[in-house]
């Protein structure tokens, strides 16, 4: 493995989002003394807050999985998870809803969902589920320390044994047919298919591989943490500071001085400047660009992932039925990838995801009121050429009947704050195409072909974050961090 070369004793992190967070841990217990540059005056990065008239708002991810990982974080500077914050173990992690009426609590634990799946399906189905765990379960195993937590060179680094293996599982096939071999029944194929999203793909065609997204989800659990998901950047910044990390909240980083090969200091707008031995930069990719000088070679232009529309929805009521997680599947869900990733359309029959946090920390809202998060998949900008200054608002609207419709009557009447974010929001923020997914994880852009942690033509500057190795998600960036920050320990 390839790593910074020379000293490396004074590191830079240019951003305190969860992947920058968990680089400066990491970093910091294995004796880098370390500064994070942070333009926010909070830490939390896309996992930011929102007060709304007495509601806490989550403005980023509302899935945590893989809790361990976060853990390994805190372990790195004597830490840990438990002292740091109150997770609670969601049951259903979801509750699915489909267009035929029907509803299947997803539960992680195999006795449970196996119950589940032979009430919803029938006993084959069930038998299928059992099957598909453990390829699910097998696939994790195979790709988690040789695949995803893993820095690559090249894509020699590929030729492992594990490589084999990940072929005879059929990990290099589409996902929706691979989980078609234990599951016929097309409802509980969306079940576990649908993470796929999260990777910016569609689901049919997403490499099989990434099943490893349901593992997360429907095996190892999901899991909310008390006061929010901001809470886990708050948590994180605490334990770092505790640990000598020193941190510059509300400084942008204006530029970066270099010397021959190697970034020498970093220049803040307000003028500050910090001395840098080594540089781990967090933001997306195209504001990298712009800081390293110019934008990098590519062999082909880098595919964004989808967008997607949220409506935060601080409400008078909730509706029964409703878990703390919710998805809300169309009649026409092959279509909605077509819609959305080829022809920049909005979706004509919308599959959903709709949050509600209160249902495990009612603290999160004002006395007898409910927060929820609603979440579409939407064209990013580069697909779509939506003029959203005046399509928000009505999409807003029409997502507002299609909740309607299906079961929450009375949804828009009992909105008493709300906020509406749209691709353009996104980009204002610095995403490129308008999506706060990033790349999308298609073959060219993983593994070794993604955008690679360490920088052609600098010999000290590091990536990390949903842009670069291993990919998008929480866990996934959380990794980020820690192969960051191996790059330059060694």
């Amino acid at each position: 493995m390839r790593v910074v070369g020379g000293a490396t004793d004074r590191v830079v992190v240019v951003g305190a989002g969860l992947s920058g967070l968990a680089a400066a841990l990491h970093l910091a217990g294995a004796g880098r003394q370390v500064t994070v540059v942070e333009r926010e005056h909070t830490p939390g990065g896309r996992a930011g807050l929102l007060e709304l008239d007495g509601y806490r708002v989550d403005t980023g991810p509302t899935v945590l999985t893989m809790p361990e990982l976060l853990d390994e974080a805190f372990a790195a500077v004597g830490d840990s998870l438990d002292t740091r914050l109150e997770l609670r173990a969601l049951t259903p992690a979801y509750r699915a809803s489909f267009a035929d009426g029907s509803t299947l609590d997803v539960h992680t634990d195999a006795d449970a969902m196996e119950h589940e799946i032979r009430a919803f399906a029938g006993p084959s189905e069930a038998d299928g589920y059992r099957r598909l765990r453990r390829w699910l379960t097998d696939l994790y195993r195979c790709e988690l320390g040789r695949f995803i937590d893993a820095n690559f060179d090249s894509p020699l680094d590929l030729v492992r044994p594990e490589l084999a293996r990940l072929l005879v599982m059929g990990g290099f096939g589409r996902l929706g047919p691979a989980i078609g071999r234990f599951l016929h029944d097309e409802r509980l194929r969306r079940v576990f298919s649908f993470q796929a999203l999260y990777a910016g793909l569609d689901p049919r065609r997403a490499l099989a591989l990434y099943g490893v997204i349901s593992y997360m989800d429907t095996v190892n659990g999901v899991w909310f943490p008390a006061g929010g998901m901001h809470s886990v950047p708050r948590a994180m910044a605490a334990a770092a500071a505790d640990a000598g990390v020193t941190f510059r909240f509300g400084e942008t980083v204006d530029r970066l001085e270099r010397s021959g090969n190697r970034v020498t200091t970093v220049h803040t707008r307000s003028g500050e400047t910090i001395t840098s031995d080594a540089v781990v930069l967090t933001p997306d990719l195209p504001v990298v660009d712009r800081l390293l000088g110019a934008e990098r070679r590519r062999p082909r232009p880098l595919r964004w992932s989808p967008s997607a529309v949220v409506i935060h929805a601080g409400t008078t009521r909730s509706w029964p039925g409703t878990a703390h997680h919710t998805i809300s599947f169309g009649a026409a869900w092959r279509d909605t990838f077509t819609e959305i990733i080829q022809r920049g359309r909005l979706m004509s029959d919308p599959s959903l995801l709709i949050s509600r946090p209160t249902a495990t920390d009612p603290a999160l809202a004002p006395r007898d009121r409910e927060l929820h998060y609603v979440l579409a998949p939407c064209p990013n900008l580069d697909t779509g050429t939506l003029d959203w200054s005046s399509m928000g608002p009505a999409y807003r609207d029409e997502l507002f009947g299609v909740l309607e419709r299906r079961g929450f009557t009375g949804f828009a009447d009992s909105v008493e704050v709300q906020r509406l974010v749209t691709p353009p929001d996104w980009a204002s923020s610095g995403h490129a195409a308008g999506t706060p997914f990033s790349a999308a994880h298609t073959f060219a852009q993983t593994g070794p072909f993604r955008p690679r942690n360490l920088v052609r033509g600098y010999d000290n500057v590091v990536l990390a974050g949903s842009g670069t190795t291993p990919g998008v998600g929480v866990p996934t960036v959380l990794l980020s961090g820690k192969l960051a920050a191996r790059r330059v320990t060694g």
